[in-house]
């Protein structure tokens, strides 16, 4: 890449992406993190991350970074927030735009072994390098926000889900306990989900209907601002 003179004198710095992984295993939120294999910081956990090439765009070179370890294109991602403190990385002036993704926690997920990645509930996070704790925290305040008005739940969930499934996500998105009847009647009284004839057996006798969310529905109600929550 060529600097024109106007830009010469100007100080130079890294450009660096972050990505803030979320899952959900039924019970919790999860975040995905890999154990650092260089410095500084090596040996401790960490996001997953990488430097911006010069031929590629901020988002292109996060969804690169995020196909790198989970093998996945094509989900839910989306900007956060940039840090960019003076001595946040000690390897450098480093300034990192962070993303969150949603992606479902399952068995075909292709994690890179070499950098141990690792499941952690939000709740119990290890210690991390720099500010990536930081990112998580405000990851989940942004994900708290999404959730109450726009359907990006159902990224953590598998394609058929009951509605006790459903409500312990919204549960361990929010930290908090909601009432099951006043949960199922809300959510069904959006129309935005499709009662199957197949239940989940394997949680009571009696069994948990299955339900799959309904985009064409929920596209229809979109400009009348769903309330989720």
């Amino acid at each position: 890449m060529t600097i024109i003179n106007e830009y010469k004198d100007h100080d130079r710095m890294l450009i660096a992406v972050d990505c803030i992984i979320f899952g959900f295993d039924g019970e919790n939120l999860k975040a995905l993190l890999i154990k650092r294999d260089f410095e500084p910081g090596l040996g401790n956990w960490s996001l997953m991350g990488g430097f911006i090439k010069n031929e590629e765009s901020v988002d292109a070179g996060a969804a690169r970074v995020l196909q790198e370890l989970t093998g996945l294109t094509d989900i839910y991602m989306e900007q956060l927030y940039c840090f960019g403190e003076v001595n946040r990385d000690p390897g450098g002036r480093v300034i990192s735009i962070s993303y969150f993704a949603l992606i479902k926690i399952n068995g075909s997920l292709q994690l890179m072994k070499e950098h141990n990645p690792k499941w952690f509930n939000i709740q119990r996070l290890p210690a991390m390098v720099f500010d990536h704790k930081k990112m998580i925290e405000l990851a989940k305040e942004r994900i708290r926000i999404r959730a109450a008005s726009r359907p990006v739940g159902f990224e953590l969930l598998p394609e058929k889900f009951t509605l006790p499934q459903l409500q312990k996500l919204y549960e361990a998105i929010y930290d908090a306990t909601f009432d099951k009847r006043n949960f199922s009647r809300k959510i069904l009284s959006l129309n935005i989900l499709k009662k199957l004839t197949i239940k989940e057996k394997t949680s009571s006798k009696k069994g948990a209907f299955f339900y799959m969310f309904d985009h064409n529905k929920y596209k229809k109600l979109e400009h009348q601002g769903v309330k989720f929550i």
